[in-house]
């Protein structure tokens, strides 16, 4: 029996990373002649996945492939069927110490950011070592111990497209499963109306009102129906103890104390206000402002006071109902 040279990893030769990271290990390597990047070294797996679209670039054209009827299974358990499997030599390392291995490719044809998938048995065929922190892998060869160093920066792209392109998937998923209605379309032969989405948003369950403020019907709230008859007093009880707290009108809104915050304009206060030239409306103008105004002194929102000059012009802005 040959020796089988001694496999080690130094701290020396580490060339990934150089801090504590997750990267998934990601090589180059040549498969039937070709430079493959994005080969993702996955020692979980049971299959050599070789992905379609990677499978068409290399136009070895579907004469190589044989059909199979074995099915894969994601995480989740979605099955997936092979277009066919084909034997291609992959090639690891350089020089003296590379090593080629004839491997079995399972070809599908779902969206991927990687080319490749090399499993457990192809590791162990290779009689490779992975060594994920040093983002490296070592095997025994003839002429010594051959290695390949995985390549950070593509790993990092391949989780950054999987993220999106997972995001993506969910999104069509979850506008292929809606019912036509909710894309807007009314299913043929029925009446559209009676399709219709409603226009507002409805509660999930019936509401019961009650009165904050015992014999003033203007001043209630509305709570769960179907509580139970022990929570639903408690919560009466609590709400009517605490009926001062309820803001019926702007004038019951006291302001918040100034030791919590405060309101506080970014300007220099040296700074003159710009004056603006007074400009005089029509009198449909004038008592459109006029009645505006109104509503707000009486809201409380605004108050009445004095300055020596004019300051600023009202702007009138129509609302979307065109008033």
């Amino acid at each position: 029996m040959e020796d089988t040279p001694l496999i080690q990893f130094g701290r020396a030769e580490r060339s990934g990373p150089q801090t504590i990271h997750n990267d998934a290990l990601v090589i180059t390597a040549v498969l039937a002649n070709y430079e493959v990047g994005r080969i993702f070294i996955d020692s979980g797996s049971s299959a050599d996945i070789l992905f379609g679209e990677a499978y068409d670039q290399m136009q070895l054209g579907d004469v190589f492939l044989e059909k199979v009827n074995t099915s894969l299974y994601g995480f989740a358990g979605e099955v997936v069927h092979p277009r066919g499997m084909v034997s291609l030599p992959l090639i690891m390392g350089r020089g003296t110490t590379r090593k080629t291995c004839l491997l079995k490719f399972l070809v599908v044809d779902v969206p991927s950011s990687y080319n490749v998938i090399l499993d457990r048995p192809t590791l162990n065929t290779f009689q490779a070592v992975i060594f994920t922190y040093h983002m490296k892998i070592k095997f025994p060869t003839p002429g010594g111990v051959g290695e390949v160093q995985g390549d950070p920066l593509q790993s990092r792209r391949c989780y950054v497209d999987t993220v999106c392109k997972g995001q993506k998937r969910n999104g069509d998923d979850a506008l292929n499963r809606a019912p036509p209605s909710k894309k807007g379309k009314a299913p043929e032969g029925e009446n559209s109306e009676e399709t219709k989405i409603p226009g507002k948003v409805q509660p999930a369950e019936e509401l019961l009102n009650i009165e904050i403020i015992l014999g003033n019907p203007d001043k209630t709230t509305r709570i769960d129906s179907h509580l139970g008859k022990e929570a639903k007093k408690e919560i009466i009880l609590c709400l009517q103890r605490n009926a001062d707290i309820f803001a019926w009108t702007p004038q019951d809104l006291e302001g918040i104390d100034p030791h919590v915050i405060t309101h506080h304009l970014n300007i220099d206060p040296n700074c003159k206000p710009v004056k603006q030239k007074k400009r005089h409306f029509g009198p449909e103008t004038d008592k459109i402002i006029q009645a505006e105004i109104n509503k707000l002194r009486a809201a409380g929102h605004i108050e009445e006071i004095q300055f020596p000059e004019w300051l600023s012009n009202v702007v009138l802005v129509s609302k979307p109902g065109g008033k």
